[in-house]
C-alpha cells in the first residue's frame, strides 16, 4: 500500500488519472440515479405557473434581496412542521427560476405564508415592519407603493418560456396548458394576454388597497399570497409522495 501511494504522490500524470476516475465515479454515482428514477420529484396536484402579476412580483422579491433573510424552504423535522406547516415539495419549486430556497432566515420561512396575513397587514408590514412587528430588524420598503413597470412583462414570459415554464405562445400550447391546468389557469399563461392579465389581476385583487393604478406593491403582496396555496395538503397523503431510497 504503501508502494502504491508513493507511486501516486510521485507521478503527476497517474496521480491525475486516478483523480479523475475517482471523481467519475462519484459523480456517476450520484447522477445516474436521477436519469433512472422517473418519480424523483414528486407529482402532485394545483402547482402551476405564476401568473404575470405573481412573476412580477417575484422579480421584485429577488430584487429587494428579500431572499437573504428568509428562506422558502421548510425542513422535514417536527420543528420546522409545527412552527410553518408541511415541509416543501420538490415540485413546488419547478417553475421557479431561481428557486428560493435555502437555509438563511433571519425572518421567518415564507414558503406557507400565502394566506396566512390580509393584504392590509403585508402592505403595512412591507412599508414598515415595526409598525406590525416591534422586534423586526427588517427594513422599510415604502418605495414599494410606486407605479409598477410591466412593458416588458411579456418578454419576461418569453425568456421563462425557454426554461421550460409553459406559457404558451401559440395555439397548440394554449390547448396543451388547458388539458393540464384548466382554462381559467391557461388564460392567465398566455403571453398575447400578459399586460391584460397583470393588469386584471391587479384591479381583482386590489393588493395594496388602490385601484386607481397597479404598483409594485400589488406584484409583490400578490406574490406572496400565493406561496404555499397551490397544493392542498389536506388531501395529500404521506404514501402518495415518493419516498427518496
Amino acid at each position: 500500500m504503501k508502494f502504491t501511494h508513493e507511486i501516486l504522490e510521485t507521478n503527476a500524470g497517474i496521480l491525475l488519472i486516478a483523480t479523475m476516475v475517482a471523481i467519475s465515479v462519484g459523480g456517476l454515482v450520484e447522477i445516474a440515479p436521477l436519469f433512472l428514477i422517473d418519480d424523483t420529484v414528486e407529482k402532485v396536484d394545483g402547482v402551476r405557473p405564476y401568473t404575470p402579476l405573481e412573476s412580477r412580483g417575484r422579480d421584485i422579491y429577488i430584487r429587494e434581496g428579500c431572499y437573504t433573510c428568509h428562506s422558502q424552504m421548510i425542513r422535514p423535522f417536527r420543528d420546522e412542521q409545527l412552527r410553518y406547516g408541511h415541509y416543501s415539495l420538490a415540485a413546488e419549486s419547478k417553475y421557479d427560476h431561481p428557486f428560493q430556497w435555502g437555509s438563511k432566515r433571519t425572518g421567518p420561512d415564507l414558503a406557507r405564508v400565502g394566506g396566512k396575513y390580509s393584504n392590509e397587514w403585508h402592505v403595512q408590514h412591507l412599508i414598515q415592519p415595526k409598525s406590525v412587528v416591534p422586534e423586526s430588524v427588517m427594513p422599510n420598503y415604502p418605495w414599494l407603493m410606486s407605479p409598477l413597470d410591466y412593458s416588458d412583462v411579456a418578454a419576461r414570459l418569453r425568456a421563462l418560456r425557454t426554461t421550460g415554464v409553459p406559457y404558451s405562445n401559440s395555439t397548440a400550447e394554449y390547448e396543451a396548458n388547458v388539458k393540464e391546468f384548466g382554462t381559467e389557469v391557461a388564460e392567465t399563461l398566455r403571453i398575447d394576454r400578459a399586460q391584460a392579465n397583470l393588469v386584471a389581476q391587479a384591479q381583482a385583487g386590489n393588493y395594496d388597497g388602490d385601484r386607481t393604478s397597479v404598483t409594485e406593491m400589488d406584484a409583490l403582496v400578490a406574490y406572496l399570497q400565493v406561496l404555499g396555496t397551490m397544493v392542498d395538503f389536506s388531501k395529500v397523503k404521506p404514501e402518495d409522495l415518493v419516498k427518496y431510497r
